[in-house]
């Protein structure tokens, strides 16, 4: 994916977020078939029958690709060139919106739930000041009525589901015992096995057969933990003080970016803003799964990275320097 970043033109590196966005929402269509009565078994992925976790094989992985695409959404939409009324491209994004915290209700994900909420925020916040400069051609009523009319739609899918029995994710949340849950109930465990292998680790890979050695008398059953649920943990675990010092550093890089980001102006910085968002989402979601071991979210993972790590990201908004006199070599 490095390599592929690295070859790519100017022109190129301005179309794929729209490529991004384009496979998330077929994504999303695959998800939205499953909720059917359609039978739409991938033979390829070991998903559950009538799972909706689109093509992946978890649905919280399913679920924080929707929140990804939340993000995603509003600043691909603020990325487009400027035109009298807010355009085409936010008005599908808002639709995107709605149809992918639609399928996170339904999915049955319960960390989706927080990650589509914080997705969604984050992508507004980082588009609000685009989106109130739109609005200030307009009266000032229009822009409070739009945020309370796309909150009264939410509220409404959120009540749909409810009331149709798919807010699966809700549902979970309200009736499991977050205590019985095998995750929680073998971090001690799994805790006590890092400070045992510190500051070598197991090995990579090796979570699986080594847990087994230490996994006690009272979790034993028919479900077994094939990663430790919080990958932050597993890294540490697996390689010792190396992984520790590999997460320091990756934290680390993550602030400068972020601090980057933020300090630039102009649409050119909102696609560095909500790739640093985008890699706070994998983050929560890495603390209590591991979405970042899957091939799709590990190839995203790359894309986003490159994305928050440029200096002026490229965009289709931008706009060739403006030269007075004669053009310079």
């Amino acid at each position: 994916m490095v390599a592929l970043l690295m070859s790519l033109n100017e022109r190129e590196r301005a179309q794929l977020p729209t490529w991004i966005l384009i496979f998330i929402a077929v994504s999303a269509m695959v998800g939205l078939v499953q909720t059917t009565s359609v039978t739409c078994d991938n033979p390829l992925i070991n998903d559950g029958p009538g799972e909706v976790s689109g093509n992946f094989a978890n649905r919280n992985h399913f679920a924080l690709l929707m929140s990804l695409g939340c993000v995603l959404a509003p600043v691909w939409a603020a990325q487009q060139p400027r035109r009298p009324g807010l355009g085409w491209r936010t008005t599908l994004a808002l639709g995107l919106i709605m149809l992918f915290i639609l399928l996170i209700l339904i999915s049955g994900s319960r960390a989706g739930l927080f990650l589509g909420a914080l997705g969604a925020t984050a992508g507004g916040a980082i588009v609000f000041p685009q989106i109130r400069s739109t609005f200030r051609a307009y009266p000032r009523w229009v822009l409070p009525m739009l945020l309370v009319a796309v909150l009264m739609i939410v509220a409404g899918l959120i009540a749909l589901s409810l009331n149709a029995d798919r807010a699966f994710g809700i549902d979970r949340a309200l009736a499991e015992n977050a205590t019985k849950d095998l995750r929680l109930r073998a971090m001690p465990a799994i805790i006590a096995m890092a400070r045992q292998y510190f500051p070598v680790g197991i090995g990579a890979g090796a979570f699986d057969p080594i847990f087994r050695v230490h996994e006690p008398f009272n979790l034993l059953q028919q479900a077994y933990l094939n990663h430790a649920h919080n990958d932050f943990l597993e890294i540490v675990l697996e390689h010792g003080i190396v992984g520790a010092i590999m997460l320091v550093a990756g934290a680390a890089w993550w602030l400068v970016i972020t601090v980057r980001a933020w300090r630039q102006v102009g649409p050119a910085a909102l696609l560095a803003r909500g790739a640093s968002a985008m890699l706070v989402l994998i983050g929560l979601a890495s603390s209590v799964d591991y979405p970042a071991r899957t091939p799709i979210i590990m190839a995203l993972l790359v894309v986003i990275a490159g994305w928050a790590a440029v200096r002026n990201p490229i965009g289709r908004d931008q706009l060739p320097p403006a030269h007075s006199g004669a053009d310079r070599p």
